[in-house]
């Protein structure tokens, strides 16, 4: 059995996936992405089928981390060129201690082996058994967050697309909201600019967890909710990720406190036009 190993030292995708491999060359590139840790396949299973070793060294991890985890699936080839496993498998946010990481590590391992996930494998011609791993990444908190591509996912145009809104970003992922929309050209140069409509959030609870909460000031609601000066440090990394990694750059990101994290980092999965 592996043990968890911090995340900036993950580096086999057959042992940790490609969530935590990619997040660790993010980290080892000096981007900014916040730390944590990466559990290779063989402990996520072995956490699941409840073995005591594997307890242990988890519960010994996270006796003195108070701070609130992420926990999320990294998949062995969940997204390979031909496929994209996002909204196939869940993410668990703001959860805190031994107890609450351990249950959601559980549902995160449950649902890359859930009916549809199946289902979707077996469209795609993957034969092989789900291989869950998982990344516990330190949570961020942010005032608003989104997604960026590197070239525009639905033209293949080489710009930087951006969507944003209030708290975390998946009041975007859920199709709770209309984002704030921009495009820029890789120069920083404006295409556009368009307000959405923002009336709600998803915002962590204290004790752990996550809740929607509804917006009622209309100035959040119609108005942009990320300046100028953010909006071109985002383009800036996008153009980093693209020089790191190569184009087609699919970035969820948060602002938290006025600082930009980097949350994940992959290849656009979907079809663009050639």
């Amino acid at each position: 059995m592996i043990a968890p190993v911090e995340l900036r030292l993950a580096n086999d995708e057959a042992v940790f996936g490609g969530k935590s491999v990619q997040l660790g060359a993010s980290l080892r590139s000096g981007l900014p992405v916040p730390p944590g840790w990466a559990l290779s396949v063989d402990f996520v299973d072995a956490i699941v089928e409840n073995d005591a070793a594997a307890c242990a060294v988890l519960e010994a991890l996270l006796r003195d981390e108070r701070e609130p985890f992420a926990v999320r699936s990294s998949g062995v080839g969940e997204d390979a060129r031909i496929a994209s496993f996002a909204g196939q498998h869940f993410t668990e946010l703001n959860r805190i201690g031994f107890s609450d990481i351990a249950i959601a590590i559980h549902a995160v391992w449950r649902s890359g082996h859930s009916e549809g996930a199946c289902a979707y494998r077996a469209k795609l011609g993957i034969t092989e058994r789900p291989r869950t791993a998982v990344t516990l990444q330190k949570m961020v908190f942010p005032d608003c967050a989104g997604v960026m591509f590197t070239r525009h996912p639905l033209t293949g145009a080489d710009e930087i697309v951006i969507e944003a809104s209030w708290g975390l970003g998946e009041a975007i992922v859920e199709g709770l909201v209309i984002p704030d929309h921009f495009r820029f050209g890789k120069d920083g140069r404006v295409i556009e600019k368009r307000a959405g409509t923002k009336d709600i959030c998803i915002k962590p609870l204290p004790g752990g967890g996550v809740e929607e909460s509804a917006i009622t000031d209309p100035e959040k609601i119609g108005g942009f909710c990320i300046d100028e000066a953010r909006l071109h440090e985002l383009v800036r990394l996008g153009v980093r990720c693209d020089q790191h990694f190569g184009p087609r750059r699919d970035i969820e990101w948060g602002i938290q406190d006025g600082v930009l994290y980097l949350l994940q980092c992959r290849a656009i999965t979907t079809g663009l036009p050639a």
